[in-house]
């Protein structure tokens, strides 16, 4: 089965608009895991408007499944992540005004700078994913730099499913072959939920996990917490 990692930024983005602690980010946490979420997944941004710096210690602390910290490896960023040591560690070429992640790594243009990170990670003993776009050459680079996984950016997949789910697809089967070949593993995350997400799974051979924020923060606002994540959950069996 696929794993379900829930990435808990826009749950802290609330948390954050009122200066407290409600909703609970920790006790969501527990509860995603209680409720059968594989993971936690967060992201933190140098602004902190979702997830802040001090969550981590506390995050990484109570995470009893697998801790998944996202984002650009700034100076800041490996500081931080190389003090609270998740997991795993997936590496976004974000730039710091962006509104949400919306593209992959070019691997190969950026080779020499991956390669330093993605050695000083997993000195550290994190498993190390790069996020990038659904090519051949893309994947072959992230494997070439020593990373252990890519994460599949599926921002197209979900904007183009309504119009031809089997074109949509395609290019991220063909990209996950290619991993399949050279024996990298494959994540995915962006824009995936309950209409796409099955297909997505069902077309992708040997996906280990499915980091999923928005929109299954969402769905809890209709159908609760503990339904929704046994919702995603069926998706993926």
């Amino acid at each position: 089965m696929t794993r379900l990692s829930i990435n808990l930024n826009k749950v802290a983005l609330i948390r954050n608009a009122r200066g407290g602690n409600l909703p609970n980010l920790e006790q969501v946490a527990i509860d995603c895991e209680k409720f059968g979420a594989q993971g936690i997944t967060v992201h933190p941004r140098p602004d902190e408007r979702h997830i802040t710096f001090a969550d981590l210690p506390k995050l990484k602390a109570l995470v009893q499944t697998e801790f998944n910290i996202e984002g650009n490896p700034t100076p800041h960023f490996m500081d931080l992540v190389l003090k609270n040591k998740p997991h795993q560690c997936t590496l976004v070429p974000d730039d710091p005004s962006q509104l949400t992640s919306d593209h992959g790594w070019n691997t190969i243009e950026h080779e020499a700078f991956l390669t330093e990170i993605v050695s000083e990670l997993k000195a550290a003993g994190i498993r190390t994913s790069l996020f990038v776009d659904p090519e051949g050459k893309m994947v072959e680079g992230a494997k070439k730099v020593g990373a252990d996984r890519i994460e599949l950016y599926t921002g197209d997949y979900a904007h183009d499913f309504s119009k031809d789910k089997y074109t949509a697809v395609k290019p991220f089967t063909e990209a996950a072959l290619v991993a399949n070949q050279i024996g990298i593993g494959i994540n995915a995350g962006h824009d995936l939920n309950l209409d796409n997400l099955k297909f997505f799974k069902e077309n992708i051979p040997n996906l280990l996990e499915v980091s999923i924020g928005q929109a299954l923060i969402s769905d809890a606002l209709y159908y609760g917490l503990y339904n929704t994540v046994q919702l995603y959950l069926r998706e993926l069996r």
